[in-house]
Protein backbone atom coordinates (compact mmCIF):
# COMPACT_ATOMS: atom_id res chain seq x y z
CA UNK A 1 0.00 0.00 0.00
CA UNK A 2 1.21 3.50 -0.91
CA UNK A 3 1.20 6.40 0.78
CA UNK A 4 -1.29 8.89 0.06
CA UNK A 5 0.64 12.05 -1.56
CA UNK A 6 0.71 15.08 0.14
CA UNK A 7 -0.74 17.85 -1.83
CA UNK A 8 1.95 20.74 -3.48
CA UNK A 9 -0.37 23.46 -2.22
CA UNK A 10 -0.72 22.26 1.84
CA UNK A 11 3.44 22.40 1.86
CA UNK A 12 3.16 26.49 2.34
CA UNK A 13 0.82 26.42 5.08
CA UNK A 14 2.50 23.66 7.01
CA UNK A 15 5.55 25.83 6.88
CA UNK A 16 3.42 28.90 7.67
CA UNK A 17 2.38 26.95 10.73
CA UNK A 18 5.86 25.78 11.73
CA UNK A 19 7.07 29.72 11.69
CA UNK A 20 4.19 30.77 13.31
CA UNK A 21 4.63 28.41 16.12
CA UNK A 22 9.03 28.84 16.57
CA UNK A 23 7.63 33.27 17.18
CA UNK A 24 5.46 32.23 19.65
CA UNK A 25 8.36 29.47 21.12
CA UNK A 26 10.35 32.61 20.87
CA UNK A 27 8.30 35.25 22.33
CA UNK A 28 7.22 32.85 25.06
CA UNK A 29 10.77 32.15 26.24
CA UNK A 30 11.75 36.21 26.17
CA UNK A 31 8.69 37.26 28.17
CA UNK A 32 9.58 34.67 30.84
CA UNK A 33 13.42 36.30 31.01
CA UNK A 34 11.84 39.47 31.26
CA UNK A 35 12.17 41.19 35.06
CA UNK A 36 8.82 42.02 36.28
CA UNK A 37 7.82 45.67 35.99
CA UNK A 38 7.89 48.04 39.19
CA UNK A 39 4.99 47.52 41.64
CA UNK A 40 3.22 51.26 41.76
CA UNK A 41 2.97 52.36 45.13
CA UNK A 42 -0.58 52.61 44.36
CA UNK A 43 -1.17 48.70 44.19
CA UNK A 44 1.35 47.93 47.29
CA UNK A 45 -0.55 50.71 49.16
CA UNK A 46 -0.76 49.83 53.23
CA UNK A 47 -2.33 53.14 53.63
CA UNK A 48 -2.81 56.32 51.72
CA UNK A 49 -2.22 59.66 53.33
CA UNK A 50 -5.32 61.69 54.53
CA UNK A 51 -5.90 64.64 51.86
CA UNK A 52 -5.30 68.08 53.40
CA UNK A 53 -5.27 70.56 50.67
CA UNK A 54 -5.86 69.39 46.89
CA UNK A 55 -3.41 71.68 45.29
CA UNK A 56 -4.90 71.23 41.79
CA UNK A 57 -8.61 71.96 42.36
CA UNK A 58 -8.31 75.33 40.81
CA UNK A 59 -11.47 76.40 43.09
CA UNK A 60 -8.93 76.37 45.97
CA UNK A 61 -7.41 79.87 47.40
CA UNK A 62 -3.65 79.91 46.47
CA UNK A 63 -1.47 82.86 47.84
CA UNK A 64 1.09 84.75 46.50
CA UNK A 65 4.95 84.07 47.71
CA UNK A 66 5.04 87.67 49.04
CA UNK A 67 2.36 86.94 51.47
CA UNK A 68 4.53 84.19 53.32
CA UNK A 69 5.82 85.14 56.54
CA UNK A 70 9.09 85.72 57.23
CA UNK A 71 11.01 84.02 60.06
CA UNK A 72 9.82 85.76 63.33
CA UNK A 73 13.19 84.55 65.46
CA UNK A 74 16.79 86.55 65.53
CA UNK A 75 18.29 82.74 65.71
CA UNK A 76 17.70 79.11 66.19
CA UNK A 77 16.92 77.35 68.46
CA UNK A 78 18.48 73.45 68.33
CA UNK A 79 19.02 73.43 64.48
CA UNK A 80 18.52 69.61 63.52
CA UNK A 81 18.59 69.81 59.63
CA UNK A 82 19.65 71.91 56.51
CA UNK A 83 19.13 70.78 53.42
CA UNK A 84 18.72 72.00 49.37
CA UNK A 85 16.37 70.86 47.12
CA UNK A 86 17.06 72.36 43.77
CA UNK A 87 17.66 76.46 44.39
CA UNK A 88 16.23 76.60 47.71
CA UNK A 89 17.62 76.22 51.20
CA UNK A 90 15.62 74.46 54.18
CA UNK A 91 16.33 74.43 57.68
CA UNK A 92 14.48 72.79 60.35
CA UNK A 93 14.29 74.70 63.40
CA UNK A 94 13.92 72.32 66.04
CA UNK A 95 13.08 73.87 68.97
CA UNK A 96 11.22 77.02 67.48
CA UNK A 97 8.55 74.27 65.81
CA UNK A 98 9.05 75.33 62.29
CA UNK A 99 11.19 74.98 59.02
CA UNK A 100 12.11 78.16 56.62
CA UNK A 101 13.38 78.45 53.78
CA UNK A 102 15.17 80.92 51.66
CA UNK A 103 17.52 81.06 48.35
CA UNK A 104 21.17 82.08 49.80
CA UNK A 105 22.92 81.07 52.80
CA UNK A 106 24.61 84.66 53.38
CA UNK A 107 20.83 86.47 54.29
CA UNK A 108 20.21 86.85 57.48
CA UNK A 109 17.51 84.94 59.24
CA UNK A 110 15.18 87.27 59.06
CA UNK A 111 14.74 87.20 55.04
CA UNK A 112 14.27 83.59 55.51
CA UNK A 113 10.06 82.34 54.83
CA UNK A 114 8.51 79.98 57.09
CA UNK A 115 7.39 76.45 55.09
CA UNK A 116 5.46 75.61 58.23
CA UNK A 117 4.92 76.07 61.61
CA UNK A 118 2.59 73.32 62.50
CA UNK A 119 5.21 70.99 63.61
CA UNK A 120 6.09 69.67 67.03
CA UNK A 121 9.75 69.37 67.28
CA UNK A 122 10.90 68.25 64.03
CA UNK A 123 13.97 67.43 63.18
CA UNK A 124 14.26 66.62 59.54
CA UNK A 125 13.17 67.27 55.82
CA UNK A 126 13.09 65.23 52.65
CA UNK A 127 12.32 65.13 49.31
CA UNK A 128 12.24 64.12 45.66
CA UNK A 129 11.52 67.32 43.42
CA UNK A 130 8.04 66.77 43.52
CA UNK A 131 6.62 66.36 47.27
CA UNK A 132 8.24 67.56 50.38
CA UNK A 133 8.10 65.09 53.93
CA UNK A 134 8.25 66.69 57.17
CA UNK A 135 8.62 64.78 60.26
CA UNK A 136 6.06 66.08 63.36
CA UNK A 137 8.19 64.17 66.17
CA UNK A 138 6.13 65.11 69.26
CA UNK A 139 2.54 64.20 67.08
CA UNK A 140 3.86 61.22 65.76
CA UNK A 141 3.22 62.02 61.70
CA UNK A 142 4.63 62.75 58.53
CA UNK A 143 3.54 65.50 56.79
CA UNK A 144 3.81 66.51 53.11
CA UNK A 145 3.98 69.22 51.21
CA UNK A 146 3.85 70.55 47.73
CA UNK A 147 4.85 73.42 45.73
CA UNK A 148 2.76 75.45 43.88
CA UNK A 149 3.81 78.67 41.94
CA UNK A 150 6.98 79.27 44.88
CA UNK A 151 4.46 78.59 48.50
CA UNK A 152 4.74 75.44 50.21
CA UNK A 153 1.26 73.71 50.66
CA UNK A 154 0.22 71.45 53.26
CA UNK A 155 -1.43 68.47 51.41
CA UNK A 156 -1.20 65.47 52.48
CA UNK A 157 -1.10 64.12 55.86
CA UNK A 158 0.24 60.56 57.70
CA UNK A 159 -0.79 60.21 60.87
CA UNK A 160 0.29 57.17 63.64
CA UNK A 161 3.61 56.88 62.78
CA UNK A 162 5.28 54.75 65.26
CA UNK A 163 6.79 56.67 68.05
CA UNK A 164 8.92 60.22 67.76
CA UNK A 165 9.49 59.93 63.99
CA UNK A 166 13.15 60.96 64.16
CA UNK A 167 14.54 61.11 60.67
CA UNK A 168 13.44 60.71 57.11
CA UNK A 169 15.41 60.68 53.50
CA UNK A 170 14.70 59.99 50.25
CA UNK A 171 16.57 57.29 48.54
CA UNK A 172 16.95 57.86 44.68
CA UNK A 173 18.01 54.44 43.77
CA UNK A 174 14.73 52.67 44.91
CA UNK A 175 12.63 56.03 45.01
CA UNK A 176 11.47 55.38 48.30
CA UNK A 177 11.49 57.64 51.32
CA UNK A 178 12.24 56.23 54.63
CA UNK A 179 11.17 57.19 58.15
CA UNK A 180 12.29 56.09 61.14
CA UNK A 181 10.20 56.00 64.32
CA UNK A 182 13.05 56.72 66.88
CA UNK A 183 11.81 54.77 69.86
CA UNK A 184 10.29 51.57 68.20
CA UNK A 185 12.80 50.54 66.21
CA UNK A 186 9.76 50.71 63.32
CA UNK A 187 11.16 51.64 59.70
CA UNK A 188 8.29 53.48 57.59
CA UNK A 189 8.43 52.93 53.73
CA UNK A 190 6.60 55.73 51.49
CA UNK A 191 6.32 55.88 47.83
CA UNK A 192 4.17 57.74 45.20
CA UNK A 193 3.29 56.77 41.50
CA UNK A 194 4.97 58.48 38.64
CA UNK A 195 4.13 61.85 38.13
CA UNK A 196 1.32 61.58 40.67
CA UNK A 197 1.95 63.14 43.93
CA UNK A 198 -0.48 61.35 46.56
CA UNK A 199 1.91 59.33 48.78
CA UNK A 200 1.33 55.79 50.04
CA UNK A 201 2.51 53.94 52.98
CA UNK A 202 3.96 50.65 51.56
CA UNK A 203 5.80 48.73 54.28
CA UNK A 204 6.86 48.60 57.63
CA UNK A 205 9.95 46.86 59.05
CA UNK A 206 10.44 46.26 62.34
CA UNK A 207 14.09 45.79 63.65
CA UNK A 208 13.73 43.95 66.66
CA UNK A 209 17.34 45.20 67.75
CA UNK A 210 16.47 48.84 67.92
CA UNK A 211 13.18 48.04 69.89
CA UNK A 212 12.50 49.86 72.95
CA UNK A 213 16.10 52.61 72.36
CA UNK A 214 16.14 55.98 71.44
CA UNK A 215 18.04 55.67 67.66
CA UNK A 216 18.20 59.19 66.34
CA UNK A 217 19.17 57.97 62.20
CA UNK A 218 19.87 55.76 59.89
CA UNK A 219 22.31 56.18 56.86
CA UNK A 220 22.00 54.16 53.03
CA UNK A 221 24.63 53.28 51.11
CA UNK A 222 24.54 50.95 48.38
CA UNK A 223 22.62 47.79 49.38
CA UNK A 224 23.38 48.55 53.07
CA UNK A 225 21.74 50.52 55.52
CA UNK A 226 23.57 51.67 58.84
CA UNK A 227 21.86 52.23 62.24
CA UNK A 228 23.41 53.99 65.26
CA UNK A 229 22.62 53.02 68.36
CA UNK A 230 20.25 54.91 71.28
CA UNK A 231 21.44 55.15 74.82
CA UNK A 232 19.74 51.76 76.14
CA UNK A 233 20.98 48.15 75.20
CA UNK A 234 24.72 47.49 73.96
CA UNK A 235 25.69 50.14 72.21
CA UNK A 236 26.95 49.18 68.98
CA UNK A 237 26.39 50.41 64.99
CA UNK A 238 24.17 48.13 62.94
CA UNK A 239 24.63 47.39 59.12
CA UNK A 240 22.18 45.71 57.42
CA UNK A 241 20.35 44.61 54.33
CA UNK A 242 18.57 47.44 52.85
CA UNK A 243 16.06 45.38 50.90
CA UNK A 244 14.98 42.71 53.45
CA UNK A 245 16.62 45.12 57.32
CA UNK A 246 18.39 42.03 58.36
CA UNK A 247 21.09 42.40 60.16
CA UNK A 248 24.30 41.50 58.51
CA UNK A 249 27.13 43.21 60.95
CA UNK A 250 27.33 44.36 64.62
CA UNK A 251 30.11 47.27 65.27
CA UNK A 252 30.34 47.91 68.94
CA UNK A 253 31.35 51.17 70.65
CA UNK A 254 32.63 52.16 74.08
CA UNK A 255 30.03 53.38 75.94
CA UNK A 256 31.22 57.12 75.77
CA UNK A 257 29.89 57.04 72.26
CA UNK A 258 26.19 55.03 72.74
CA UNK A 259 24.42 58.11 72.18
CA UNK A 260 25.35 58.51 68.59
CA UNK A 261 23.37 61.14 66.24
CA UNK A 262 24.52 60.05 62.99
CA UNK A 263 27.38 58.00 60.74
CA UNK A 264 28.30 59.86 58.05
CA UNK A 265 29.93 58.08 55.31
CA UNK A 266 33.07 60.32 53.37
CA UNK A 267 34.71 57.94 50.43
CA UNK A 268 36.32 55.25 52.56
CA UNK A 269 35.93 57.39 55.76
CA UNK A 270 33.45 57.31 58.58
CA UNK A 271 32.63 60.28 60.80
CA UNK A 272 30.34 59.91 63.32
CA UNK A 273 28.61 62.97 65.37
CA UNK A 274 27.62 61.77 69.25
CA UNK A 275 25.34 63.82 71.48
CA UNK A 276 25.59 61.71 74.74
CA UNK A 277 26.96 58.83 76.37
CA UNK A 278 25.18 55.93 77.44
CA UNK A 279 23.73 57.90 80.69
CA UNK A 280 22.71 60.59 77.91
CA UNK A 281 25.34 63.07 79.50
CA UNK A 282 25.81 65.81 76.69
CA UNK A 283 29.76 66.06 77.86
CA UNK A 284 30.63 63.74 75.86
CA UNK A 285 28.78 65.28 72.92
CA UNK A 286 31.52 65.16 69.85
CA UNK A 287 32.59 63.72 66.00
CA UNK A 288 35.12 61.28 65.49
CA UNK A 289 36.67 59.61 62.48
CA UNK A 290 37.81 56.47 61.73
CA UNK A 291 38.72 54.48 58.43
CA UNK A 292 37.25 51.06 60.41
CA UNK A 293 34.10 50.90 62.24
CA UNK A 294 35.57 47.41 63.83
CA UNK A 295 38.38 49.85 65.68
CA UNK A 296 35.64 52.02 67.02
CA UNK A 297 35.42 49.66 70.25
CA UNK A 298 39.29 49.34 70.92
CA UNK A 299 39.32 53.08 71.12
CA UNK A 300 41.37 53.68 67.75
CA UNK A 301 39.44 56.62 66.85
CA UNK A 302 40.27 60.19 66.09
CA UNK A 303 38.55 63.20 67.87
CA UNK A 304 37.60 65.68 65.29
CA UNK A 305 35.32 67.85 67.04
CA UNK A 306 38.13 71.00 68.07
CA UNK A 307 37.76 71.89 64.23
CA UNK A 308 34.55 73.20 64.89
CA UNK A 309 35.59 74.92 68.45
CA UNK A 310 33.97 71.76 70.76
CA UNK A 311 31.74 72.39 73.35
CA UNK A 312 28.78 72.15 71.80
CA UNK A 313 26.74 69.28 71.00
CA UNK A 314 26.78 68.08 66.89
CA UNK A 315 23.64 66.82 65.33
CA UNK A 316 22.81 65.88 61.59
CA UNK A 317 25.56 66.20 58.60
CA UNK A 318 24.18 67.14 55.18
CA UNK A 319 26.03 66.83 51.61
CA UNK A 320 25.13 69.82 49.47
CA UNK A 321 26.70 71.04 46.70
CA UNK A 322 30.21 69.88 47.15
CA UNK A 323 30.50 71.12 49.99
CA UNK A 324 29.25 69.18 54.10
CA UNK A 325 27.16 71.08 56.57
CA UNK A 326 26.83 70.22 60.19
CA UNK A 327 24.05 71.83 62.61
CA UNK A 328 25.07 71.97 66.09
CA UNK A 329 23.50 73.60 69.42
CA UNK A 330 24.46 74.67 72.68
CA UNK A 331 26.79 76.82 70.72
CA UNK A 332 25.64 80.25 70.53
CA UNK A 333 25.92 82.37 67.06
CA UNK A 334 27.39 78.19 65.95
CA UNK A 335 24.24 76.74 64.89
CA UNK A 336 25.26 75.58 61.19
CA UNK A 337 28.61 75.08 59.62
CA UNK A 338 29.99 74.31 56.40
CA UNK A 339 33.25 72.61 55.85
CA UNK A 340 35.15 69.99 53.54
CA UNK A 341 36.22 66.48 53.73
CA UNK A 342 39.40 65.54 51.91
CA UNK A 343 41.29 62.30 52.42
CA UNK A 344 39.51 61.54 55.76
CA UNK A 345 40.43 65.41 56.51
CA UNK A 346 37.86 68.10 57.64
CA UNK A 347 39.40 71.40 56.03
CA UNK A 348 37.62 74.64 55.47
CA UNK A 349 35.21 75.19 57.98
CA UNK A 350 33.04 78.28 58.31
CA UNK A 351 29.92 78.91 60.29
CA UNK A 352 27.29 80.01 58.72
CA UNK A 353 24.78 81.14 61.04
Amino acid sequence: MHPTPVRRQTIPYLLLILALFAVLTACATDSSSRKPSAVLASEESLRASEIVFDINDQENTFLSPASIPTNPYPDLSVPTYITKVEDTYFIVDCYHDQVIYHDNLTDPLSKWQVMTNEISKGHTLASDGLVYLVDDTENNQILVFEKKEGVFYHTQTFTEIGSRPHYIIYDQNTQTFYALSSMSGEMYLFRHDPDDSRMHLTKIHQIEQLAGTYVRSFTISGNDIYFVSGILGSPAILQADLDTFEIRKTYPVPDSMAGMVQLTIAENHYFITISTDINGNQDYATMVHTDDLSKLIEGKYEDVYECFIGGGTPYYVTFIDNSYYLTEHRIPEHSIWRFKITDGSISHVETLY
